[in-house]
């Protein structure tokens, strides 16, 4: 899928980019123009000779060429490039990309693109994990970038932690799945529920759970790749949405999350319900916080909320697919077949707490997928900004 297409690689100071050389030859041997954009630091872990070999050009480093002054254009480079991925990307350009500060040629020229951005991490664990990284790689999310997530395992300093950059093979295979989609979505309205919900017991405290939307997030930036018009009906969570035009309905409690989807669901086209939605919320919250010096261990009577995904199944429409999410612990498949047929589903996603990669605040999932016709597709486990174009490319539509 890589053949013909543009493809700048932007090479940053990290030891990580003895790696770019193998992935510039993959993109290159599956039929890609590659042009490198290295930062001066780059320089000094790979060099240009191997990088302009194996690509077929000059590799661009400056903002001009010092012995004959011709200048290389950052604007012609953004408005060439069908696709521009960093890798690796060090903590300090990642903080630069973030905040616009454009002293060299590769912040530059990605400033002027207008083609997707792919960003491959790559530092230390303790960097990986400070707050400004963090912070810095969720506002380049929110820009509409893809941030290739870095793996676990041995760094440069001998420690063992996440901050290693994914390898080439599967950053190369990125790529060539991003080209390979197409808009199969286009012109559908697609609601997506993510997130949990909070039902409060007084002020300060609640029921929840630990959902933190990651898929139903991810649900929603493939669906708006595919080019569908998508809402997000959402629980309180930290993560945003990748792509910019997906709309977000924030909400807290089940009720709200229940009203809000009942809005949306007459003119949708398709509703995936992604949510973990808790089943009870207190009957009678407080509206003073509840102290624990001088009273006894309170009672909290609890009544069931709105089952969302039934409501929704009660009233759909010919034309309308319904997806339901199931999160089990114990005899899986019997109870998300019982789900899917209790609820009018037209397919549902079985999750399970075995694996310890998948599940709550997990990157990955690992998902069997069971539909009303009787067939099912198990999906071993992989990041779930990958797995949810699988889960959508599934739906019968």
């Amino acid at each position: 899928m890589l053949k013909g297409k543009h493809i700048i690689l932007g090479i940053t100071g990290g030891i990580a980019a003895y790696k770019s050389a193998t992935l510039l030859r993959l993109l290159v041997k599956q039929g890609a123009e590659v042009q490198v954009v290295i930062t001066p630091s780059g320089k000094e872990f790979i060099t240009p000779v191997t990088l302009s070999a194996l690509s077929g050009r000059p590799v661009i480093c400056d903002f001009f060429t010092a012995n004959t002054g011709e200048w290389h254009s950052h604007v012609d480079l953004g408005l060439w490039a069908d696709a521009m991925v960093i890798a690796p990307a060090t903590a300090c350009t990642i903080g630069k990309m973030a905040h616009g500060i454009a002293d060299n040629m590769l912040v530059t020229t990605y400033l002027s693109a207008k083609a997707p951005v792919f960003i491959a991490p790559a530092m230390d664990l303790d960097m990986m994990a400070h707050p400004s990284t963090t912070a810095n790689l969720a506002l380049l999310r929110s820009y509409g970038n893809h941030i290739i997530e870095p793996t676990a395992g041995e760094l440069a300093s001998h420690l063992i932690g996440k901050g290693r950059m994914e390898e080439p093979e599967r950053i190369a295979d990125i790529l060539s799945q991003f080209f390979a989609r197409t808009l199969t979505l286009q012109g559908k309205k697609v609601l997506i529920t993510a997130g949990p919900t909070y039902e409060r017991i007084d002020p300060v405290r609640f029921i929840g759970n630990f959902s933190t939307g990651k898929m139903g997030y991810a649900m929603a930036d493939a669906a708006a790749d595919l080019g569908a018009d998508v809402t997000v009906v959402s629980g309180p969570v930290s993560v945003v949405p990748r792509n910019s035009s997906v709309k977000v309905i924030p909400v807290e409690s089940a009720k709200q999350m229940c009203e809000a989807c009942t809005g949306v669901w007459p003119s949708t086209d398709i509703g995936i319900m992604c949510a973990a939605v808790a089943d009870y919320a207190p009957a009678s919250p407080l509206d003073k916080k509840i102290k624990r010096e001088g009273h006894d261990v309170p009672t909290i009577e609890l009544v069931k909320n709105p089952d969302i995904a039934a409501t929704l199944g009660a009233s759909k429409r010919p034309g309308q697919t319904l997806v339901g999410f199931a999160l089990e612990t114990d005899n899986e498949e019997s109870n998300a077949l019982s789900k899917l047929k209790s609820k009018n589903l037209d397919m549902i996603v079985l999750n399970s707490l075995r694996n310890p990669k998948a599940g709550f605040a997990t990157d990955t999932n690992e998902v069997t997928m069971f539909h009303a016709d009787g067939t099912r597709q198990h999906i071993a486990t992989k990041p779930k900004t990958e797995l949810a174009y699988d889960i959508l490319n599934a739906i019968p539509l």
